[in-house]
């Protein structure tokens, strides 16, 4: 197994309704790392059905193992995306036109009550992270896998490229104890016998993430020298990693079904 440190840089404006306040749909700054596995791996290792009908369309299927596409192929194929960390990023903001749909608002047309101005009464903004922001992930993989250099994110289906960066095992040393994790994780996969101290909560969709965590549990902690060494030939990598070992997706999930 390896561990791959990905630099993402958006070519397009991303878009998640991560927080709805009236109007305005707005974009959390970090990125949901079961996004970017479903951006990474669709195809090749998450089947995509051709069509879903009824139920399924509407029914999450993140961590269903009945279902056709979710993200328990990747833990077959001991694969591990973790969130995207923000190293600098802008935003966005456009105005778009919204249905005029019962559930909505009322519809009405120009020059009624309400709509006495030369533009629709029904409309919104998203807030979008801008072109030119860049993140950093790490993916755990095996050296065979192949990682797609242009993938395509969020809602609007953005063109972000991947550069990727893959971590010898010589400049990290497993550990364990207590450990505090500047990268952002996915709470729900953490293995069982790893214990979140402290934490702030990023609350966005399907899952809240955290960061700046303190734990309790095996990690991977770089290693000074070496790690010093490495990073002179990229200096793009972060001054230290330290990482859960163990993690894939719905650890948690699983231990508490279980």
């Amino acid at each position: 197994m390896t561990l791959h440190h990905c630099t993402l840089t958006l070519h397009d404006n991303v878009f998640f309704a991560t927080r709805e306040m009236g109007i305005l749909y707005e974009t959390e700054k970090y990125l949901h790392n079961w996004a970017i596995s479903y951006a990474l791996f669709n195809v090749d290792y998450i089947p995509v059905p051709y069509r879903l009908q009824g139920e399924a369309t509407q029914k999450p299927s993140y961590l269903d193992a009945n279902s056709e596409q979710n993200l328990l192929y990747l833990n077959q194929a001991e694969i591990y995306v973790f969130p995207a960390q923000p190293l600098h990023w802008s935003y966005q903001v456009n105005t778009f036109k919204a249905a005029q749909v019962a559930y909505y608002g009322k519809s009405k047309q120009f020059g009624d009550k309400g709509a006495d101005r030369n533009y629709p009464i029904n409309y919104g903004r998203a807030k979008e992270l801008a072109v030119g922001s860049q993140y950093r992930t790490y993916i755990i993989a095996p050296e065979t896998i192949k990682i797609p250099r242009w993938i395509r994110l969020g809602k609007w289906a953005a063109k972000v490229q991947v550069e990727v960066i893959p971590i010898p095992e010589s400049v990290l040393s497993p550990s364990s104890g207590e450990y505090i994790c500047q990268h952002p994780l996915n709470p729900l996969d953490l293995p069982r016998d790893t214990r979140l101290l402290l934490y702030n909560r990023i609350v966005m969709p399907p899952v809240s993430l955290v960061s700046q965590a303190q734990l309790r549990g095996e990690f991977w902690q770089s290693k000074d020298k070496e790690w010093k060494s490495f990073k002179s030939q990229f200096p793009e990598l972060p001054e230290s990693i330290c990482l859960p070992r163990g993690a894939f997706y719905g650890a948690s999930h699983v231990a508490t079904a279980s």
